[in-house]
């Protein structure tokens, strides 16, 4: 859940049995309006979790517009799933400046290699003057 320009947006999953389906999805029908759109979509029965590995995203930079849709193009670009995102602004320890600080949890697709996705980071991340570390998740 989050609010966004704005507006509130919101992705909710639910488990139901078949039969449920058509009932839960009418109700859900009746609940749309100009000020609350829904869409439901029917997840696969089987997650394609095989074909990806996980991976965590941190970064660290001056705040400003535009990190996160310029981070977000190059995973997408590469099919990269962003599974978790975590962001907050803090004041920069010795300065007091603004920094942004993003944490995500990736689904990296088995044939997009590391070093390749690390390159495209690091590329647009001198331009965006921000540090961006990937490492494999730890296991808690």
């Amino acid at each position: 859940m989050a609010h966004l320009a704005g507006q509130f947006a919101g992705i909710l999953r639910i488990e139901i049995p078949d039969e449920q389906l058509s009932p839960v999805r009418d109700a859900l029908a009746r609940l749309h309006s100009h000020e609350l759109q829904l869409i439901v979509v029917r997840a696969d029965a089987e997650p394609h979790e095989a074909l990806r590995r996980p991976l965590r995203l941190h970064l660290v930079g001056h705040d400003r517009p535009g990190i996160v849709r310029e981070i977000a193009q190059v995973l997408a670009s590469r099919n990269v799933n962003v599974e978790e995102l975590n962001t907050e602004c803090q004041s920069a320890p010795m300065s007091g400046e603004v920094l942004f600080v993003a944490t995500a949890k990736l689904g990296v697709p088995d044939q997009l290699g590391i070093d390749e996705l690390r390159g495209a980071l690091e590329h647009i991340a001198s331009d965006l003057m921000v540090d961006v570390t990937l490492e494999a998740p730890t296991v808690d």
